[in-house]
């Protein structure tokens, strides 16, 4: 994981203060968020949990990326079979981050 160079998000990223398609709309967005399958070499027993909705044996991986195109959070090493909404609503449960509550509205 990359620390964020803003702990606090308390400046908006310049690619959305100088953009009048997305200032003011986007001003309270710190990342953009999505999930992507790669695929996996799983050991037999386990395989039919990683196989997804195309019948291919995959990992899905989560992973949160900010206005400079870096990483900020990875969650790697879920079954292919596992749901994008599910993944985000553990993702919770298992880090330790901390965001400030005042970044949220």
């Amino acid at each position: 994981m990359i620390d964020a160079t803003d702990r606090e998000f308390k400046n908006i990223p310049p690619q959305i203060l100088n953009d009048s398609r997305y200032m003011p709309y986007f001003k309270d967005c710190i990342g953009a968020i999505d999930g992507t399958h790669v695929d996996a070499r799983i050991s037999p027993e386990k395989k039919v949990r990683y196989i997804g909705r195309h019948g291919v044996t995959t990992q899905n991986v989560m992973a949160v990326c900010d206005f400079n195109m870096c990483f900020t959070f990875v969650m790697a090493g879920w079954e292919g079979s596992a749901h994008d909404s599910r993944i985000y609503k553990k993702s919770h449960k298992r880090t330790l981050l901390e965001f400030s509550s005042s970044s949220y509205r």
